[in-house]
Formats: structure tokens, sequence, C-alpha cells
């Protein structure tokens, strides 16, 4: 697959655009389209193989599944792993002649995009960094009462940032990068040890993502039993995805009018005994 400018700079454009302000911010930016559940539908988009850039995406979006930025630090730019190993990703795939959906294609997904997220560890605190001169900049038009050069501050000057460490590394990173990996392909071979080994690693990661999930959200033994449930959904009765979601919104329903009853009732100062003298 041979990733064209055009086609690079359009990853580039939407890079920068997952974490740009004028985006409306994390809720629609960073935490949307900055997704490699999203981003492999707009690189599938971009790069004419949607079936691909989707299978790709939720591999890649398992692993990071529990991803979270307290207080802005990070252990993995999910937007590199969108916008760069994505299509790098894809690229792999045509390269070796695998499906996105075998064993063998989602472990050389996700063992790409763990690469790129670490790589962009790095694009992110230099984005951060140069953020820091705008922040000045604000301070300053602050103290002279200013207050409409902020738009400029908030809207315009952090595009700079983002063209140094976003855009400029993701169409490089894009356009160039197929070649690497037609290097790669002719370096190591698919039948060789250091390709067995990054099979064997990429199979492993979504165990990561899911175990860092379930460590958050699992307080006691019985917290597991809704996640065994959509487990033996898909395993036994060949839910899909799209299925199971429609199943855990209703019983998701089901709880929040329960709760909400609850509250009333204490709302309403009726308790547990005098509902039993009644």
């Amino acid at each position: 697959m041979e990733i064209s400018w055009l086609q690079a700079i359009l990853i580039g454009i939407c890079a920068c655009l997952s974490s740009m302000p004028g985006m409306g911010g994390s809720s629609i930016g960073n935490y949307t389209l900055g997704r490699p559940l999203v981003g492999g539908l707009v690189c599938g988009l971009i790069l004419g193989d949607v079936t691909t850039g989707v299978l790709v995406g939720c591999a890649m979006q398992v692993v990071y599944i529990a991803l979270v930025t307290p207080g802005g630090t990070v252990s993995a730019d999910v937007r590199a792993v969108s916008y760069i190993g994505i299509p790098l990703a894809m690229a792999a795939l045509n390269s070796y002649g695998l499906g996105a959906s075998t064993a063998e294609g989602t472990a050389l997904a996700t063992s790409f995009g763990t690469m790129v997220g670490t790589l962009g560890t790095v694009l992110f605190y230099g984005t951060a960094t140069i953020n820091l001169v705008w922040q000045h900049i604000g301070w300053r038009a602050v103290e002279k009462r200013q207050y409409k050069k902020l738009y400029l501050v908030d809207m315009g000057l952090p595009w700079i940032s983002h063209l140094i460490c976003s855009f400029i590394p993701t169409v490089i990173m894009c356009k160039l990068g197929a070649d690497v990996v037609e290097l790669i392909k002719i370096s190591l071979p698919m039948d060789g040890l250091a390709m067995k080994t990054l099979f064997t690693v990429g199979s492993l990661l979504p165990c990561v993502g899911i175990a860092i999930l379930l460590k958050q959200i699992v307080k006691k033994a019985t917290d597991f039993i809704p996640f065994l449930f959509g487990v033996v959904l898909a395993a036994s009765m060949g839910v899909n995805l799209v299925s199971a979601t429609v199943i855990a919104g209703m019983f998701a329903i089901i709880t929040y009018n329960l709760k909400m009853l609850l509250l009333k009732k204490s709302a309403d100062g009726v308790d547990d005994d005098d509902e039993e003298d009644i």
C-alpha cells in the first residue's frame, strides 16, 4: 500500500484536529476524534480501505481502552497511535499479505500501535512545551487588559504547536513509513524469530488493556459478573458487539430506573421500616 502526499496531509490534519480547542475541546477532539476506534474509520476512508481501517482501529483501541491522562501525564499518545500507527499498520498488513481480522494481523497491528504510541509521547510533550510560550503571551495580555488577544492565544497560536509536533511528523512518517514497512518486510521474514516474537507480544497487548480496565471498575468479586455475562453472550450465543451494546443499554436503563426510585423514596422520607408497618 502506497500512501500519497495528499493522503498523508489529510491524515496529518486529522492528527492536529484531534486535540485542537477549535474542535470542541477534549470531548470532541482528544476523546473522540483522537481515539483509535474513530481514527481507524477516518484512516480507512482516506486510504480507501474502511474495513481494514476499522479492524485495525478496534485492535488498537482494546490496548488503550483504559488509558487516562491524570494531570496531563501520558504513557502513550493515542493520537499518534490513531494517525501514525494505524496507517503504518495498514501498510504492513498489505505488505505481508495478512488479513486484519486474523490473529497474526491483529498482533502485528497492536505491535505497530504500541511502538508509535511511545514515540507519540515525545510529540505530546513537545506540543505542551511550545504551548507554554503561548500561555505566557496570554498572561501578559491579561495583565495589560488586552482580552481580545486571548482569542488568538487560545485558537490561533496553538496551531503552530500542532503543526510542528503533530502535522509535520505525521505527514512525514505516513508518507515515508510505507517504504520503511517494505524494508522491514525484506529484513524480517514472516517465519523469522523477530516476527514470531512480535506476533507473540502483540497478541498479549489487548489483555493488558482489558486488565487495566478491570482494575479500575472491579471493586468486589461480584463486579466480574457483568463482564463475564458479556463474554458468555459472545462465546455461547454468537452475539456481536452491536447486539451486546443494545443488551447492555437495556440493563443500564433498568439499573438507572431502580436507582432513581430509591433516590425518590429517600427524598420522600419513606424508609423500609415504614413500608413494613404499612
